[in-house]
């Protein structure tokens, strides 16, 4: 590792001098050829970082971890986690490694951190590298939440390392993703936390890392008492948030694993992660989730289960008492299912077309029943996720009936609109809040598949269209259309 010559880039080690027992020393392997293929020159002027300078040789070293600022400290971060249920103790870092943090435009502390950075002790027999296409995948679809308006951490830059990475007998492109995120605390990190403190490996850890989490992530709930049930809270109602936001869009994480869930709330990990053509809730594309742990369907009742596991790591800091601590963190759990619904049904409202109660709109008991009739209707008949709702919005302004002509039942569909119709809903609302392009299946891997050929216009060209999703997009109709036919039943792998 060199030091970089630009002057302006400070990167902190405040994760590595407040919470050393997570964070282990580590470099980033050498790259030998390191090309830049995508830059996001709008987060890196967000950033406060010259676009001009991170294309220059010193600039595309420090975004593949070869050269960095004086006094930066890079470390994997340590952490455990439950995996389709099953507990593992250490995970961590095993091909990333936090550079450290900055402080962007508007004073916000925000991580820098790689993929793909190679081996470190955490990799568990791993090579610790990356090839081209997942770090692409994660470019194109964090921005695209990020457009879409979910939390979501975000891809600075994608980098060609030059190196032929050996994957099921064939060899492909090494690549390292640099992303930016607020943190990347996570539950896992608290439960690797409290099985340290369990074996006197660090003492007061789990209660510095509370302290270290609220004030980064949720300073408004920093002076309740006690701090870990105020933390709890906080991160139980972003992710309801999160996860309300990942139903509407018929997004399907596919790893909701402990270690991806985020303490800032924000979307982590676009490994086998898809989007709903068809509507259906038993939808999985992961090739790991044989049994469909992590089904569309299921995202919300899962993120519950996550929580209960944060619950439990926190229990020695919510009560003297081991009983009592089981009735608070019990009792905290049991408000996600309020927090959620509440998330989902301000959220569903504008998708309607509809106001808030307090604004004249309907009360829930009448959107309630409302939603439910639509969902039925779009289970039986399997309709385009997307292209429904934005179809509905056509209805409301009097031009046709292209969501009615999806259905199968006409007369039930009629007599859900009825009902619908007679609330006034509001196009331009419901323009504004249902996309007209998501990151389709079909598309992202026809752009993976050229990129990884060698041809990355496709892939700027998506990405181009979906940073405007609300937005009808001349020339770009196909785009907007589901999956032909001929693209089958759609596979996707976790990327290592």
């Amino acid at each position: 590792m060199t030091t970089s010559t630009t002057p302006a880039l400070r990167l902190d080690a405040r994760f590595a001098r407040e919470l050393p027992e997570l964070a282990l020393d580590w470099q980033a392997e050498e790259a030998p050829e390191p090309r830049l293929l995508l830059l996001n020159e709008p987060l890196a002027a967000e950033l406060g970082l010259d676009a001009d300078w991170l294309r220059s040789p010193d600039g595309v070293r420090l975004l593949v971890g070869n050269a960095l600022p004086e006094g930066a400290h890079p470390v994997a971060q340590g952490y455990a986690g439950h995996q389709f249920g099953g507990y593992s103790p250490r995970l961590g870092d095993g091909r990333a490694l936090l550079l450290g943090e900055l402080r962007d435009v508007h004073g916000r502390e925000r991580d820098l951190h790689l993929k793909g950075s190679g081996r470190t002790p955490f990799s568990r027999g791993g090579d610790g590298r990356a090839v081209l296409a997942p770090m692409l995948r994660e470019y194109l679809v964090s921005e695209a939440m990020h457009a879409l308006g979910v939390r979501s951490t975000r891809a600075l830059a994608v980098v060609a390392t030059g190196r032929s990475v050996p994957r099921e007998g064939t060899a492909l492109p090494g690549a390292v993703l640099a992303r930016v995120a607020s943190s990347h605390l996570r539950v896992g990190s608290f439960q690797y936390a409290r099985a340290l403190e369990a074996t006197d490996q660090a003492d007061g850890l789990l209660e510095r890392l509370t302290h270290h989490a609220l004030e980064r992530h949720h300073p408004h709930a920093a002076g309740a008492e006690p701090p870990a049930l105020a933390l709890f809270e906080a991160v139980r109602d972003a992710q309801a948030d999160l996860v309300a936001s990942w139903m509407h869009l018929g997004f399907v994480h596919g790893v909701m694993n402990t270690d991806n869930v985020t303490i800032s709330g924000e979307t982590i990990d676009y490994g086998p992660c898809a989007f709903l053509d068809a509507h259906d809730p038993a939808a999985v594309f992961s090739s790991i989730d044989t049994g469909g742990r992590y089904a569309y369907g299921n995202q919300p009742a899962v993120m519950g289960w996550d929580l209960a596991r944060f619950a439990e790591a926190l229990l020695p800091l919510l009560a003297d008492d081991p009983d009592e601590a089981v009735r608070v963190a019990t009792a905290s759990l049991e408000g996600f299912a309020e927090s959620y619904a509440a998330a989902y049904t301000a959220r569903l409202r504008p998708r309607l077309g509809l106001r808030p109660a307090d604004q004249g709109g309907p009360a829930d008991e009448v959107v309630e029943p409302l939603a439910e009739g639509v969902l039925a209707l779009q289970r039986e008949a399997r309709v385009d996720h997307t292209g429904f709702w934005r179809d509905l919005a056509e209805e409301a302004d009097g031009r046709g009936t292209p969501a009615r002509d999806r259905v199968l039942d006409l007369a039930a569909y009629d007599a859900w609109a009825t009902r619908w119709q007679a609330l006034d809903p509001d196009p331009a609302l419901m323009r504004a809040t249902n996309p007209v392009y998501v990151p389709r299946n079909h598309l992202v891997e026809e752009a993976l598949e050229a990129a990884t050929a060698g041809d990355l216009a496709p892939l700027e060209r998506l990405h181009a269209v979906l940073q405007r999703p609300y937005d009808v997009q001349p020339g770009a109709e196909r785009y907007a259309e589901p999956a032909p036919d001929s693209f089958g039943d759609y596979t996707t792998f976790c990327g290592t």
